[in-house]
C-alpha cells in the first residue's frame, strides 16, 4: 500500500473539472494540494477499491465532499457511507477514519480557525 503525492497544484481563475486533477492508482493512495493558506487547505484524494486513512484525529474541522465512488467513514465510532455528490463534516479533535470500498475521489477541505 503506497501512499503518492503529486506536486501542488495552483487554482486558476478557470474552470477545472477537480477529477481532472487526480487519478486512481493500483492499490494507492493519492494525494493533490490544490490550495493552501493561512485558514486551511483544499486537497483532492484518490483512493484505489479498499485502501484508508486509518484513525486518527486533527486539530481542525474538515469537509469530505465525495467526487466519486463511495466512502464508508467512521467518526467519533459511527459509522456511515457517503456517496458521490455527499458532504460529510469531520468535527475537530473527534477521531476519524475512512475507507474506500471501490475506487473513489474526494476534495478535503481542512478549516482551521483563527486565534
Amino acid at each position: 500500500m503506497a501512499d503518492e503525492k503529486q506536486p501542488e497544484t495552483p487554482l486558476t481563475v478557470q474552470p477545472v473539472r477537480a477529477t481532472d486533477l487526480v487519478a486512481v492508482a493500483p492499490e494507492a493512495t493519492v494525494s493533490r494540494v490544490l490550495l493552501r493558506t493561512g485558514g486551511g487547505s483544499v486537497t483532492l484524494f484518490a483512493f484505489a477499491a479498499g485502501q484508508e486513512l486509518s484513525e486518527h484525529t486533527a486539530p481542525f474541522d474538515a469537509l469530505v465532499h465525495v467526487l466519486e465512488g463511495e466512502l464508508e467513514l467512521t467518526i467519533g465510532g459511527t459509522g456511515q457511507r457517503a456517496k458521490a455528490g455527499e458532504m460529510v463534516r469531520m468535527p475537530a479533535g473527534i477521531p476519524h477514519a475512512l475507507r474506500a470500498p471501490g475506487d473513489a475521489i474526494m476534495l478535503l477541505t481542512m478549516l482551521r480557525t483563527r486565534d
